[in-house]
């Protein structure tokens, strides 16, 4: 097959979605298909232009002149060709190949639903609204979708008000590099030589950027409790993005700020070494399209802390530990009542004996299971299939 992929520009594209898009390039390539990524590079979106603005010269880059010169490009091909759309928010280029082969691969609808105001935690302005209405009305223009999750293709349902043609669920597939078959006995001690940072006697993890659904405000309050109201001085590790102001501002008013660590610049092996070295992974999410995190650190031998709700307890299973989805309210009471609840489950895991955290362990293993990359690959590749060859 000749597989052209759409991608975000990289002046846009996160760690996760770049990777994501390498995965299916790398791996369909492998396996003998002719491969493309076409992505608008930064001509007015130069670093040059003040931040405040350069999102808007930005979208120039990638909804004028990218598609002017993919319309060129486009003639020239086969009309066999599969183009592949690595992400609905996508959905502006979608028209290029409405009437040619195509799919639509699709990874969380947390932006559209914001804007559909179904988030009270992540208000949207009037030009968001705008511009993810711009968003929708080009992916409604697409026949085929492959979803990260249940809950995804539900979302992609709602938002297109119809059921295409093709519409499938293929799970993530996991970096090998997390899997580990036992827990690695010196993984906390070079951890601790790496971080400079006393992690003898284990530690709570979390790992994620910024977003609101992430809910790192939750995980410092968590954090916070759990220092209140138990004897045991474990750190926080929290891996991602660079701290938001309001995220530092909740660390300084910590009274135990001083074991609140966040490790910004961490790399893939990093990561890796702290599934392995943790306690557990503490990921109070809101909402996610698949929830990265879960299956990462079961791989890795970590017991799982999540939130009960789709699609976290559809990745997690029944090898995870669930807590209520924190409230949007700000009564004092509501907050107590989540982060006793937080506290109680974090204890249950901790108090664990080794049989009993061996089998948490166990069970973790088997549930990445459904995770292998060169089964979700491979059932990637037949879509796409499929479609180019009907």
């Amino acid at each position: 097959m000749k597989l052209i992929f759409f991608s975000h520009p990289d002046f846009f594209q996160s760690r996760s979605m770049k990777r994501y898009v390498e995965m299916l390039s790398n791996s369909m390539n492998e396996r003998g298909h002719e491969v493309e990524i076409w992505k608008p590079l930064p001509v007015f979106s130069k670093a040059w232009f003040p931040k405040s603005i350069r999102k808007w010269f930005g979208y120039i880059d990638q909804f004028i002149i990218f598609q002017a010169k993919a319309v060129k490009r486009m003639k020239h091909l086969p009309q066999e060709t599969l183009f592949v759309f690595t992400d609905h928010a996508l959905g502006p280029w979608i028209h290029l190949a409405r009437k040619r082969p195509h799919i639509i691969h699709c990874h969380d609808f947390l932006a559209q639903g914001s804007a559909k105001g179904e988030y009270p935690e992540s208000p949207t302005g009037f030009t968001g609204r705008l511009y993810q209405a711009y968003i929708r009305n080009g992916y409604r223009k697409g026949q085929n979708f492959i979803s990260v999750s249940n809950k995804t293709r539900d979302d992609l349902h709602k938002f297109l008000g119809r059921i295409p043609a093709i519409s499938e669920v293929v799970y993530n597939g996991l970096d090998q590099s997390f899997k580990n078959s036992e827990l690695s006995g010196n993984a906390r001690a070079i951890l601790g030589q790496k971080t400079s940072l006393d992690l003898s006697q284990g530690f709570l993890l979390h790992v994620g950027g910024n977003q609101w659904y992430k809910n790192r405000l939750g995980v410092i309050q968590l954090y916070n409790a759990f220092r209140k109201q138990e004897h045991l001085k474990l750190p926080l590790l929290m891996i991602g993005a660079e701290p938001s102001a309001n995220l530092q501002k909740a660390k300084e008013n910590s009274p135990v700020k001083e074991q609140i660590h966040f490790l910004d610049k961490a790399d893939d092996n990093l990561l890796c070494l702290a599934y392995k070295a943790a306690s557990l992974l503490l990921f109070p999410s809101l909402a996610e399209g698949f929830g990265w995190p879960i299956a990462e650190a079961m791989a890795a031998g970590c017991p799982v802390i999540t939130t009960e709700e789709a699609p976290m307890t559809e990745v997690g299973g029944s090898a995870a530990f669930y807590i209520p989805r924190k409230s949007y309210s700000a009564e004092l009471s509501e907050i107590e009542s989540w982060t006793n609840e937080g506290v109680k489950t974090i204890r249950r895991v901790l108090s664990l004996s080794r049989a009993e955290k061996a089998l948490v362990v166990q069970n973790g293993f088997r549930n990445t299971v459904r995770f292998e990359i060169d089964e979700a690959v491979e059932k990637i590749e037949a879509i796409y299939k499929k479609i180019a060859n009907p």
